[in-house]
């Protein structure tokens, strides 16, 4: 770890420049209650860095939680062995689909009288209603139709193969990642504008603030804490759907150990003595003791880990591997051919190959450099690598 100007650094060595700089604006914020803490998977967001940890007394920064309140992991072990799966792979990538919709503002079918559509609706009211939230009718109707759907972008489920047998082929995992789809993003960006519109004279707009005490701080905390809740639960839903169609498509299997965890969110914790807030822009809690879920990319694999829970980082540590091309970028860079040869033997939805150029496993970091530069905040348990990718378009 190195420090400069308020921000501690993991992964100096492969960070970008800019990166930095806008990591060491949040760094002279302030609210700030000690220095960013800057993980190795690093890169640009907007207003806060994603890969930073900021910690604040009695103030959020809405954009620093971002725009996917509660995103993050659930990762399931199950007493399956690598053995149980069939050589063909791909029947389940389709099935994963019709259980899990995915995609830019699609929902549930919540009038299907498929068995399975008829469980997730009945499981998702449920949900809903005990947790009752003040939304309007809109936008209560998107949040429960895409309860237990994965989105788009980087949102991912697999099966993976941990490295735990003689022979280097353990367990069968589940591995999902997404947040709080429509209704967090709607909500954080309603809280973001109403930030930016207080004109702060901040460095970076994006980076505007509420503090305890303000009616804005108490409206945002109150759709904070519901997102991330919400965001937990989606993953829980589809999780468990998920499980229904693997064991069904095995005819057979259990589930062993279950770990779900945020990346992007705010929490009040106890650090140096204080009682602060402490802000997860692309990073988890990492505390000793704590298990952490920290992906690759779509062909690289993910580790289960336990924290160490390193004082410097606020009990943190990376969320992933970390984007070292944009999007925009990583679609001009990269080809179909190029897709298909990096994902050979892995079922995954390769007729959507030209879509998914964005998430390219070669516009992500190496994820092996980026454990490595964070051993002192995480210590791998599990290293899985998938054999069936389903992305969310």
């Amino acid at each position: 770890m190195e420090q400069r100007n308020n921000v501690r650094i993991w992964g100096l060595e492969g960070m970008d420049a800019n990166t930095i700089l806008q990591a060491e604006k949040t760094g002279r914020c302030p609210i700030l209650a000690g220095p960013v803490a800057l993980m190795p998977d690093a890169h640009l967001g907007i207003g806060a860095t994603v890969g930073s940890v900021i910690v604040t007394n009695d103030a959020l920064i809405p954009a620093a939680v971002g725009v996917d309140i509660g995103c993050g992991m659930i990762a399931v072990q199950t007493d399956l062995r690598a053995d149980a799966l069939p050589m063909e792979l791909q029947p389940l990538v389709q099935q994963f689909g019709r259980s899990i919709p995915s995609g830019v503002g699609r929902g549930r079918d919540t009038q299907s009288s498929g068995l399975s559509d008829k469980a997730q609706t009945q499981r998702a009211q449920a949900w809903m209603d005990a947790h009752p939230h003040t939304l309007t009718d809109k936008l209560r109707e998107t949040a429960f139709a895409q309860l237990g759907t994965l989105g788009s972008g980087n949102h991912f489920l697999e099966t993976c193969l941990d490295n735990d047998g003689m022979d280097g082929e353990g367990r069968v995992w589940v591995v999902l990642h997404s947040g709080s789809r429509g209704v967090g993003n709607q909500l954080a960006n309603q809280h973001i504008k109403r930030a930016r519109d207080q004109k702060q004279g901040l460095e970076d707009p994006d980076l505007s603030y509420f503090t305890k005490g303000q009616e804005s701080f108490d409206a945002y905390l109150y759709d904070m804490l519901w997102a991330q809740e919400y965001a937990y639960a989606n993953r829980e839903l589809m999780m468990t759907a998920a499980l229904e169609d693997l064991f069904a498509f095995v005819e057979g299997g259990h589930e062993v150990t279950r770990i779900n965890c945020h990346h992007n969110f705010a929490a009040q914790e106890t650090h140096g003595g204080r009682t602060v807030w402490v802000t997860r822009k692309g990073a988890i809690r990492a505390q000793v003791g704590d298990s952490g879920i920290i992906p690759g990319s779509m062909a690289t694999g993910t580790f289960i880990t336990t924290g160490r829970g390193n004082l410097y980082s606020y009990n943190s540590s990376s969320h992933g591997a970390g984007r070292k091309l944009s999007r925009g970028a990583a679609k001009k860079q990269f080809t179909v051919e190029s897709l298909n040869g990096l994902m050979a033997g892995k079922a995954w939805n390769s007729d959507q190959a030209q879509s998914l150029l964005d998430e390219h496993p070669d516009a992500y970091k190496d994820i092996l450099a980026v454990m490595e530069a964070q051993a002192d905040l995480t210590q791998p348990v599990h290293t899985l690598h998938q054999v069936l990718n389903y992305k969310g378009i």
